[in-house]
C-alpha cells in the first residue's frame, strides 16, 4: 500500500468541496442555536435560555478537546512503550501481530510499540463527541417528556383556582369575607390526601411503607390529591393570605432553572468516563453490569421521593390522632431528604442521565466504528439488553422521577427564588452580593463595628403569621434590593434559596 497523499498532491476541488461541506454544516448548527436562543428570549424563557448557553459552553469544551487531540496526535503517536505493557487489560483479544508491525515502522527500539495508534486516537476523538451529543439529546428528551406530564397538572391548578373563586364569591354573598378561606381549602385537599396515603394498619410499618412507595412510582406516581395537598402545604406556609398562588407556574420555573445544571458535564462525570474506560477489559462484561447502576439508582430515588410524600401524610395523620390539629397539617421539612439536602436528588438525577448517556453513546459509537460484530459490543444478548435498559431508564427518569422531583423538592420548607422568574432571582442575588462587598469594605476600612449579618446571612425581622400578607418575602432589616416589592428571608447561600 502506498503512502497517503498530502494536500500537496490532492486536487484543489476536493479540498474546497470538503471545506465547503464542513463549514456549511458548522454554520447551520451555529445559526440554529442562535435562532433558538432568540426564540427563547422572545418567549421570555430565561431559564431555558441559560440552559442553552450552558449547552454552548459544553460544545465549546468538546471543540477544545478536539483541538488538543488534533494538535497533539503527532506527539502521542510517536510515544513508544515496551510491547509487554500492552499485553494486559485489553478490551479484545489480539489475533495478529499488527501492533508489532506498526511498532517497527514508528519506534526505532526493537520491542517497542506506539502508545496509541493514529486510528485509535481518531476513534477516541469520535467517541468524545458522540458522548456529548447523546447526553444533550437525552437531557432534552427528559425535560420534554417530563414537561409533557407536568402540563397535565396545569388543569388541576386551574380547577383549584376556580374552586377558590367560587368560595370567595359565596363568602362575599353570605357576608363572611373575613372567613379563613385557606383553612377550608386545606381541609378539603389535605384530608383526602391523608386518607389515601395512610389507609390500612400495615402502612404504619416502615418496610411496608417503603415497598408501597417503591410500587407507587409506577402507577399514578403523583395523583390529583397528592398535587392538591402538597400545593396547599406550600401555600399555607409561604402564602397563607394568597390561596390562589400559581404553584404550577412557580414549580415549572424552578425546574427550568435547575435544568441547566443537568445539561452540563461536570469534572467528576469526566472522571467517571475515564474510570470505566479503564475497566473495559475483555471477559469482565463491565458495560453490561454498568447498565444496571443507573436503573438501581433511579428506582431508589423514585422510591425515596414517594416515601417522602407518604411520610408527610403520616405526620399529618399523627397530628390529627393526637388531637393537636383541627385539620390535617402537612409540614414540609428538609429532615425527610437524604442528609437534609433536597439538592442531592438533583445531583443523582444528573449522574443517572449522564451514565445512561454514556452507555447508549458507547453502544452507538462501537456500532458505527466497529460494527455489531465487534468484540467490544460483546455478545448480542448483552448488547440488546443494554440498549433496552437504556430506553427503560430514559422513560422512567423522564416520565416518573423528574416530575416527582419537581414537586417533592419544594417540600423542604424553602423558597427557590428562581421560581419567581429570573428578574427576581438576579435582583436578590445582585443585592446580596453588593451587601457582602459593603461588609468587607467596611471591615478593611477599619469600621469599628461592621454588621456581620450584612456580609453573609441577611438580618431578618421575622413576621408573625398574622402579619404575613401572602407575599413571597419577609421584612428585611437592610434596605431591599431594587425592583422588589415583596418580602423575603435570604440566607447566605446565593444559589437562589430562601428560608423562613
Amino acid at each position: 500500500m502506498g503512502e497517503e497523499a498530502s494536500l500537496e498532491h490532492t486536487p484543489t476541488w476536493v479540498v474546497a468541496t470538503v471545506c465547503l461541506v464542513i463549514v456549511s454544516i458548522s454554520l447551520a448548527g451555529e445559526r440554529f442555536l442562535h435562532y433558538l436562543g432568540k426564540y427563547l428570549k422572545h418567549k421570555e424563557q430565561k431559564a431555558l435560555f441559560s440552559a442553552l448557553q450552558r449547552l454552548k459552553e459544553e460544545l465549546m469544551l468538546l471543540g477544545f478537546i478536539s483541538f488538543v487531540l488534533s494538535l497533539s496526535q503527532g506527539f502521542i503517536v510517536n510515544i513508544c512503550i515496551p510491547e509487554t505493557a500492552t499485553d494486559f487489560m485489553l478490551p479484545c483479544k489480539r489475533k495478529n501481530h499488527s501492533v508489532e508491525e506498526e511498532g517497527a515502522k514508528i519506534c526505532k527500539k526493537k520491542g517497542d510499540v506506539p502508545l496509541l495508534s493514529l486510528e485509535a486516537l481518531h476513534q477516541l476523538h469520535i467517541f468524545i463527541f458522540v458522548l456529548g451529543l447523546v447526553h444533550v439529546v437525552f437531557c432534552a428528551t427528559t425535560i420534554l417528556l417530563g414537561g409533557a406530564k407536568m402540563r397535565r397538572w396545569k388543569h388541576w391548578e386551574k380547577e383549584i383556582h376556580r374552586e377558590i373563586q367560587e368560595k370567595l364569591q359565596r363568602a362575599k354573598i353570605e357576608g363572611r369575607e373575613d372567613a379563613p378561606l385557606s383553612a377550608v381549602l386545606h381541609r378539603n385537599h389535605q384530608g383526602e390526601f391523608v386518607r389515601e396515603r395512610t389507609k390500612g394498619f400495615w402502612m404504619k410499618l416502615t418496610v411496608v411503607s417503603w415497598i408501597t412507595a417503591f410500587l407507587k412510582q409506577f402507577h399514578d406516581s403523583v395523583s390529583k390529591s397528592d398535587y392538591e395537598a402538597l400545593r396547599s402545604a406550600f401555600v399555607l406556609i409561604h402564602y397563607p393570605k394568597k390561596p390562589d398562588f400559581d404553584f404550577h407556574k412557580y414549580m415549572m420555573r424552578a425546574l427550568e432553572h435547575e435544568f441547566k445544571r443537568v445539561v452540563g458535564i461536570s469534572w467528576y462525570l469526566w472522571l467517571f468516563v475515564i474510570f470505566f474506560l479503564l475497566l473495559n477489559i475483555n471477559g469482565w462484561h463491565t458495560y453490561f453490569w454498568l447498565a444496571f447502576l443507573p436503573l438501581f439508582l433511579l428506582l431508589i430515588v423514585g422510591a425515596k421521593l414517594e416515601h417522602i410524600i407518604t411520610r408527610l401524610a403520616q405526620e399529618a395523620a399523627a397530628s390529627l390522632s393526637n388531637e393537636t390539629e383541627e385539620v390535617p397539617n402537612i409540614k414540609p421539612s428538609k429532615g425527610h431528604f437524604w442528609f437534609r439536602n433536597p439538592g442531592l436528588v438533583l445531583h443523582l438525577i444528573h449522574f443517572i442521565l449522564f451514565q445512561n448517556s454514556f452507555e447508549i453513546g458507547f453502544f452507538f459509537w462501537v456500532l458505527v466504528s466497529e460494527g455489531f460484530g465487534s468484540c467490544m459490543m460483546e455478545r448480542k444478548p448483552y448488547a440488546i439488553s443494554r440498549l433496552v435498559l437504556g430506553v427503560i431508564i430514559q422513560v422512567i427518569c423522564s416520565y416518573i422521577t423528574l416530575p416527582l422531583y419537581a414537586i417533592v423538592t419544594h417540600m423542604g420548607g424553602e423558597i427557590k427564588l428562581h421560581g419567581f422568574g429570573s428578574d427576581v432571582h438576579e435582583s436578590v442575588h445582585g443585592w446580596l452580593t453588593q451587601r457582602k462587598k459593603t461588609f468587607w469594605n467596611n471591615k478593611a476600612g477599619g469600621d469599628p463595628d461592621p454588621d456581620p449579618d450584612s456580609g453573609g446571612e441577611v438580618k431578618v425581622i421575622r413576621a408573625s403569621p398574622s402579619e404575613r400578607m401572602g407575599s413571597s418575602r419577609h421584612m428585611l432589616a437592610a434596605a431591599p434590593p431594587p425592583d422588589l416589592d415583596e418580602i423575603v428571608t435570604v440566607d447566605g447561600d446565593v444559589h437562589g434559596r430562601v428560608r423562613r
